[in-house]
């Protein structure tokens, strides 16, 4: 999704993505619509809020309801402000930090591996929204019974708070729980498989919440049992791959330029398509003058009809505006051009601009197959002389 920034603190880019803007007024307008039940409540604290038909009178409703959504969206910011805050004090650099469909995200670059500063950065958010539920509370009972408004937006951020900590500590990884978990099993386990065995468990209870939300048919719940599910697979997933890629570059995976299969630029479609055949590729490089001017593949000429092909040139379909890789590169940030790209393969150029390989992410299923036998990766690394 289509996201903005609307600032930053402490250097760190806010973010807004476009759900986000149908997500507070729809949380608004929830809100409105159960003041009373939020009075019934509110009613469990020592203090409740007097005073309920004044508070559903007018535009009342939908003013409380206003500042309820604006107030719990800036917790839900202040907790990913936690995180980011003791991953910054650590060294770690935090992307962004987005408030979207379900709440919010700090996206870091990278995730701390020592169990002790994992254990931190997943406690502070559940920590700061406490904090931000406990002063809520104090400030509810020090606003007089003459102001209901204010102490119901009190009273309803005060209970939030407290709420979204106890959710976000459950383990259903990747959420704060699940990566509190993860550190503790990472206390005498190899990180990977800490990761393995919190994901397996975060799994579990995102099937377990999906079930209930089918059962109340609640989209929100279920949506969010999503979410859980895919982190935990995608967590699981680039943890071993980071583990079995740990100091391998680009240059020991691409195919050499040597080795490589290019195509001109004045090449036909239809020669391109022949050459395809006969080769079982689906992409090239394309060259003009032995330099690099963009990549083709066989999605490129399925916009040209059967007839027309040999009067069409690569030059006309190809990609001319394509990403490249550095050869000194890990594989690991390789992936991420690619899957940011969508592309399933890219061009690795020097620093000269020369074109001097090509890596596919077939290369990347292929040495992670390998690497699954004990030195087989290593062996690779060796034979590529590096």
């Amino acid at each position: 999704m289509a996201d903005f920034q609307i600032g930053r603190i402490f250097g760190i880019p806010i973010k807004i993505d476009v759900t986000f803007l149908l997500v507070l007024p729809l949380f608004a307008w929830l809100i409105s619509s159960q003041v009373g039940y939020w009075v019934e409540l509110l009613g469990i604290l020592p203090t409740g809020v007097p005073g309920e038909a004044a508070l559903t009178e007018g535009i009342t409703p939908f003013v409380l309801g206003t500042a309820c959504a604006i107030g719990l969206f800036a917790g839900v910011l202040l907790h990913e402000l936690g995180h980011s805050l003791v991953a910054m004090r650590y060294g770690f650099e935090i992307d962004s930090i987005k408030l979207w469909l379900l709440g919010g995200i700090a996206q870091f670059t990278e995730m701390p591996e020592d169990w002790k500063q994992e254990f931190l950065v997943a406690v502070a958010g559940p920590v700061v929204s406490v904090a931000l539920g406990v002063v809520s509370y104090v400030a509810f009972t020090a606003v007089p019974a003459e102001l209901p408004a204010a102490r119901f937006v009190l009273g309803y951020l005060a209970l939030t708070n407290v709420f979204l900590a106890v959710f976000n500590m459950l383990p259903g990884f990747p959420m704060d729980g699940g990566r509190v978990l993860r550190a503790l099993l990472a206390r005498n386990r190899s990180h990977v498989r800490a990761t393995q065995i919190a994901a397996t468990v975060g799994k579990g209870f995102a099937i377990l919440l999906g079930f209930l939300g089918l059962l109340q048919f609640n989209l929100l719940l279920i949506a969010v049992a999503f979410f859980i599910y895919m982190g935990a697979s995608g967590e699981a997933q680039r943890t071993v791959l980071k583990a079995a890629f740990e100091g391998t570059t680009v240059r020991q995976l691409m195919t050499p330029a040597a080795e490589l299969h290019t195509v001109h630029e004045e090449t036909t479609v239809a020669e391109l398509l022949q050459k395809m055949l006969r080769e079982r590729h689906t992409g090239y490089p394309v060259l003009r003058n032995g330099d690099l001017v963009g990549m083709v593949t066989l999605s490129d000429t399925r916009s040209v009809p059967e007839v027309e092909r040999d009067a069409y040139r690569v030059e006309d379909v190809m990609d001319g505006d394509v990403a490249t890789l550095d050869p000194d590169s890990e594989v690991l940030d390789a992936l991420d051009t690619m899957q940011a790209n969508g592309a399933g393969r890219l061009p690795v150029v020097d620093t000269e601009g020369n074109l001097v390989g090509l890596l596919s992410q077939s290369d990347m299923v292929m040495a992670f197959n390998i690497s699954q036998s004990t030195g087989a990766l290593e062996t690779l690394r060796a034979d590529r002389g590096v």
